[in-house]
C-alpha cells in the first residue's frame, strides 16, 4: 500500500532529528506525522486536492508532491539525493490543507447564515461605543501604554476586571456541567506542537510569537490558544474507544502577533494578548460531525443566556485555515458600533491534527486516528465589548445579565469607579 510504503520512508527520514531534539527537551516530541498518503499520493485525487487548495486560498502544491513521489520511486536509497528528496516530499505533504466539508465547498467567498438568535435591543438614546463607555466609567486604560507594555495593550480596572473573572467562572461552571474536564495548561509550547495543530510559526505573516532562541532555547513559542496545549497533552497517546469522546477545557492567556488597521477592529477588539476559555474534544471519527453541532449548541446556549443578539455562520473554504474541515463562527451584534463582530468559533479538524501529533484510539478491530474539535467558550475582550454596549443605560451605568450576578458578588449594575487613580504620563529622560 502507498500509505505503508511512504509513511515508512518518512518516519525513517527523521530518526536522527527526533533523537537530537529529544535530548534538548524534557519531554518526548510527537512521532513523525503519519499522513494519509493513500489519499495524498493517489493520482485520481490530484484535481480535487488542487481545487481545494485554491478555494481555501492556502499554500500547498499537490503536483509537486506527486513529482517528488515519482522521483523518489526511481532513486535507489543509496543515492546521495535520496535523503533530500524524501525530506522535501514530507515537507510538501505537510503543507496540503485539510479536506473541506462538501456542504461548505460551494459557498464561494461568503459564509452561510445558519440562524439568528435574540433581538436587537432598543435604546432610548443613541448607544455609545465600548471605548467611550469604559473611559467614562474608568473601567479601562489603553492610552499611553507604549513605554509600559507596547502597542495593543490594555488594563481592565475595578468592576471590569471583576466582570472578566465572573465570565470565566460562569462559563467554566457551565462546561463542567457538560462533562468537560478542566486542565491548567502551559502558555509556552514547542514549535512542533503549534505546527502540528495547523498554525504556521515562521515567516512575515505568522501570528505566533517566537521566543529568542539565544536566551530561551530553540523552537519555543507563545501559545495563541489553549487548543494547542490541549492537543499537545494528548500527543503520542492511544485512547480506548470507551474514553471517547474525551472533552477537555482550559482557561489561558492567548498571545497573537496579529494587527489590524480596520476601523471596526479598534480598541480591544483585536489585541496581542487576552484571556480565553477553550473547549477541545477528541472523538471517534464517526461521531465528530455530531459533536461539532453539540459544541456549537453549548456556545449558543451560553451567549443566549447572556442576553446577546447574535448570528451563527457556516464559514466558506478560505476562512478555514489549514486545519479545519468545517468551522462555525458566532457574531454578536455590537450595539454601539452597529455591526456584527465575531465572538466565538468552533471547528472540526477530522484527523488533520491527530496524524501530526500521533493521537490514536484503539478498538477490538484495531487502531485509528481520533478526530479533534475545538471551540471558543469565552474570549474576554470581545465579549466585554458586546455586554457593555448591550447593557448600557440612559444614566451611563451598565446592567449585567442576571446569570452573572452570583459571580459578581450579587452586583447587577456597573457604575463609575471611584477608587481608580488617573493615569499620568511619565517621560523617561535619556
Amino acid at each position: 500500500m502507498l500509505s505503508n510504503k511512504f509513511n515508512n520512508i518518512i518516519l525513517n527520514n527523521f530518526d536522527r532529528k527526533l533523537l537530537y531534539l529529544s535530548k534538548k527537551c524534557v519531554w518526548s516530541l510527537p512521532k513523525c506525522a503519519q499522513l494519509d498518503t493513500d489519499y495524498l499520493c493517489n493520482p485520481n485525487n490530484v484535481h480535487q486536492i488542487e481545487e481545494n487548495i485554491t478555494n481555501r486560498k492556502g499554500v500547498g502544491n499537490i503536483k509537486l508532491v506527486h513529482d517528488l513521489k515519482n522521483k523518489l520511486q526511481n532513486i535507489h536509497p543509496s543515492d546521495k539525493l535520496y535523503e533530500s528528496i524524501r525530506s522535501e516530499l514530507y515537507s510538501e505533504m505537510l503543507k496540503i490543507p485539510n479536506k473541506t466539508h462538501p456542504a461548505v465547498a460551494g459557498y464561494g467567498n461568503n459564509p452561510k447564515i445558519v440562524k439568528e438568535i435574540g433581538q436587537k435591543k432598543h435604546h432610548d438614546v443613541p448607544p455609545k461605543e465600548f471605548q467611550e463607555i469604559a473611559k467614562r466609567l474608568k473601567l479601562l486604560r489603553t492610552d499611553q501604554l507604549g513605554n509600559l507594555s507596547g502597542n495593543k495593550s490594555y488594563y481592565l480596572l475595578g468592576e471590569m476586571a471583576e466582570l472578566e473573572h465572573a465570565l470565566i467562572r460562569y462559563v467554566v461552571s457551565s462546561l463542567i456541567k457538560h462533562k468537560f474536564d478542566l486542565i491548567s495548561v502551559p502558555d509556552i509550547l514547542h514549535r512542533d506542537i503549534i505546527e502540528g495543530c495547523g498554525m504556521n510559526t515562521q515567516g512575515s505573516r505568522t501570528q505566533v510569537y517566537t521566543l529568542d532562541p539565544q536566551s530561551h532555547g530553540p523552537d519555543l513559542c507563545l501559545s495563541g490558544t489553549s487548543e494547542m496545549a490541549l492537543a499537545g497533552f494528548l500527543a503520542n497517546k492511544t485512547l480506548t474507544s470507551q474514553e471517547l469522546p474525551l472533552k477537555l477545557a482550559a482557561v489561558s492567556r492567548c498571545y497573537r502577533a496579529e494587527t489590524s488597521n480596520l476601523l471596526e477592529e479598534r480598541g480591544i477588539y483585536r489585541v496581542h494578548e487576552f484571556s480565553k476559555v477553550e473547549m477541545f474534544v477528541a472523538s471517534l471519527p464517526e461521531e465528530s460531525e455530531q459533536i461539532l453541532e453539540e459544541i456549537r449548541q453549548i456556545q449558543e446556549d451560553c451567549f443566549q443566556s447572556l442576553g446577546l443578539h447574535f448570528q451563527v455562520l457556516d464559514m466558506p473554504p478560505h476562512e478555514l485555515g489549514a486545519q479545519a474541515y468545517r468551522k462555525y463562527d458566532i457574531e454578536a451584534w455590537l450595539t454601539g458600533r452597529q455591526i456584527y463582530g465575531e465572538i466565538s468559533s468552533c471547528s472540526n479538524c477530522l484527523d488533520y491534527q491527530s496524524r501530526r501529533l500521533n493521537i490514536k484510539f484503539e478498538t477490538k478491530d484495531g487502531c485509528g486516528f481520533v478526530h479533534t474539535l475545538n471551540g471558543t467558550a469565552c474570549a474576554i475582550p470581545r465579549l466585554l465589548i458586546a455586554l457593555m454596549e448591550e447593557g448600557q443605560n440612559r444614566n451611563g451605568t451598565i446592567t449585567l445579565p442576571e446569570v452573572l450576578h452570583p459571580f459578581m458578588g450579587g452586583k447587577g449594575v456597573i457604575a463609575k469607579q471611584k477608587s481608580i487613580p488617573e493615569l499620568k504620563l511619565v517621560k523617561n529622560k535619556k
